[in-house]
């Protein structure tokens, strides 16, 4: 039996692109401060407070560089930059039936009936699993190299989450500092009453800068993070169990039972569920 043809154009990809999510979330943010801010009657430009926003950004960046190794710092700042797009990625479903097409061909020829559709695998993982079940004999040492992929992504995930988890706790407390030094300055103009307004701006508009840094940029950047590690770890271990599936030549319909574990579960329609409410209980008349 060969390898079907149409096992990878079978295969549907999510295409890249911005992320619409992220877009949206700063837009509706965006919005509801200037709201927030015009209906205070305030002029916008007060909030604008070039001193406190250098106290802010600055102080913050100095304590990262400070708890952070330059490595983990630059693969942070590239995780936060890919935020703003999607990555293209195979739908579970259909990456479902392509390992399940090639069960089918595994089951009679082996693993080497994958060799000649492994350019048109649909995910990197999915194609560097092929290529190791191919290379060794042993199941264990073929679990134990994908799991240690699986534990590198979920430990990269988790690095980049938590330096902008460091960054947004220090935010704050850096703009409660901007706002004790911007006091300090208030009570040196109490002999020049005209300049007091600027030094408020100051020490108020700080700690707005701290919070808004912190809970609305790296705080919910950090958890962003997290929540696509943790997507692309679970698509790599339905690779895994698929691939270690294959190598164990097992039948197909076994291999789609086994994989459609990995796939969201379907709700149950209204119907479904008030039949069985309604049915009657064991032991009733």
């Amino acid at each position: 039996m060969m390898l079907t043809s149409t096992a990878r154009a079978a295969t549907r990809v999510k295409q890249g692109g911005l992320d619409i999510g992220i877009l949206l979330g700063i837009a509706v943010a965006s919005i509801a401060l200037v709201a927030g801010i015009a209906v205070t009657g305030v002029s916008a430009h007060y909030f604008f407070q070039p001193t406190g926003i250098l106290i802010v950004l600055g102080g913050t960046f100095g304590v990262v560089l400070i708890t952070t190794p330059p490595a983990a710092l630059q693969h942070a700042l590239r995780r936060t930059l890919r935020l703003f797009t999607t990555e293209a990625a195979p739908y579970r479903e259909d990456l479902v039936e392509e390992i399940v097409s090639y069960a089918k061909a595994v089951r009679t020829q082996g693993m080497l009936a994958v060799e000649p559709r492994i350019g048109q695998v649909s995910h990197i993982f999915l194609q560097e699993a092929l290529l190791l079940a191919m290379d060794t004999k042993d199941r264990a040492e073929l679990q134990s190299a994908l799991e240690n992929k699986i534990r590198l992504c979920e430990k990269q995930g988790e690095s980049a989450a938590r330096v902008l988890e460091v960054a947004g706790g220090f935010a704050p407390t850096i703009g409660v500092l901007g706002t004790a030094i911007g006091m300090i300055d208030v009570l040196r103009q109490f002999a020049t009453l005209p300049t007091i307004a600027s030094g408020v701006g100051v020490a108020f508009t700080s700690t707005i800068y701290g919070l808004v840094l912190a809970n609305l940029v790296l705080l919910p950047a950090a958890h962003r993070i997290r929540a696509r590690a943790s997507e692309a770890c679970d698509l790599q271990e339905l690779m895994t169990e698929g691939t270690l599936c294959l190598f164990d030549s097992m039948h197909p319909r076994l291999v789609r039972q086994r994989l459609h574990s990995f796939l969201p579960a379907e709700p149950v329609p209204d119907r479904a569920v008030h039949a069985l409410e309604s049915a009657p209980q064991g032991g009733q008349i």
